[in-house]
């Protein structure tokens, strides 16, 4: 039998490391989780005339949900692609216009929440705006979704282009009437966007840059980002008239996956 002073010490022993456990427990997540490597800033740092309407942090995307890994509405980018974005932006605020981005770096966290999204056939909430003429049992074949996007290697932007001064775009409410991504902008959501012939992350053909059927203003709208794009090095995907990505990229065979955050680039600037 152990004597009163002996089951106290031992008690009062278990007890300490019960609650040093428990205390540390959320510091130490919050230090496990990874930060971006120097190279990495704020597109705001860099350029704060560049318009952010950050979709992945918010529910109107085609997931519906926010998504995974986006803790704050900021883009972060490579320095070398911000940089690069900032002379497209002084290219076309000359000539009246601004950029406007919707996606820059996306974690692999991010990435991985797609895929799982697409691979339940029932999460179809919006289906009738981003992807009303596309099978979701397609979205892998036809190069919609990938396990990998070269977004996580930080020098890749989904982006547009706004008529200055800038029209505040219309805020999305859950559970309004969707309206296909393909549809005339006078019926489309009503992005501030001009007309690029769809919506941002239409998964359709119609979205590729230089589909022949896009014609008149929308086609010159989709060669004036390119062109101005192109300009300062960034090189356009074909089938998303939205997707650039900087050439040489600085990591190119690197998928991050620190968390869309401030916080992720703590003490640099």
């Amino acid at each position: 039998m152990l004597r009163p002073a002996t089951a106290l010490r031992r008690l009062a022993v278990s007890l300490a490391a019960l609650l040093a456990v428990t205390a540390v427990s959320p510091a130490a997540q919050a230090r496990t989780e990874p930060k971006a490597p120097k190279e990495f800033v704020a597109l705001s740092d860099v350029d704060p005339t560049i318009i952010q309407e950050m979709r992945y942090y918010t529910v109107h995307n085609f997931v519906g949900r926010r998504i995974d890994g986006y803790r704050q509405p900021i883009c972060i980018l490579t320095s070398t692609a911000a940089r690069a974005l900032h002379k497209v932006q002084q290219r076309l605020v000359r000539q009246g216009y601004s950029l406007k981005v919707y996606d820059c770096y996306r974690p692999q966290r991010a990435v991985n929440h797609f895929v799982r999204w697409a691979e339940d056939p029932k999460a179809t909430a919006m289906k009738a705006e981003f992807y009303p003429r596309v099978d979701k049992s397609r979205l892998f074949a036809d190069g919609y979704i990938a396990e990998k996007s070269g977004h996580s290697r930080g020098s890749t932007m989904d982006l547009t282009v706004v008529k200055l001064p800038a029209r505040p775009t219309a805020p999305y409410r859950p559970g309004q009437r969707l309206v296909p991504c393909y549809a005339s902008q006078a019926k489309r959501f009503p992005d501030n966007s001009i007309d690029m012939g769809t919506g941002f992350d239409c998964f359709d053909t119609l979205a590729h840059t230089l589909d022949p059927r896009i014609k008149g203003k929308q086609h010159a709208n989709r060669l004036l980002l390119k062109k101005a794009m192109e300009s300062a090095g960034f090189v356009n995907l074909a089938e998303e008239w939205w997707h650039f990505t900087y050439k040489p990229e600085p990591f190119p065979n690197t998928y991050f996956n620190f968390l869309v955050s401030r916080g992720s680039l703590a003490g640099r600037h």
